[in-house]
């Protein structure tokens, strides 16, 4: 067996794997419990020192 086969075998089973593991990941991040916190400042930074208009 040559060394592309064996790598290409890796990439389409353990490779793969390991990336959609990565992508779930990676997307359910910020929707853990413990990140509300800090995901609500961070939606109102944007708002920090302004004078509401005036």
């Amino acid at each position: 067996m040559s060394t592309y086969d064996t790598l290409r075998h890796f990439a389409d089973s353990w490779a793969l794997i390991m990336m959609v593991g990565t992508f779930l990941t990676f997307c359910l991040w910020p929707f853990r419990p413990g990140a509300r916190k800090r995901n609500r400042d961070a939606a109102t930074l944007i708002f920090k020192d302004q004078n509401d208009g005036e």
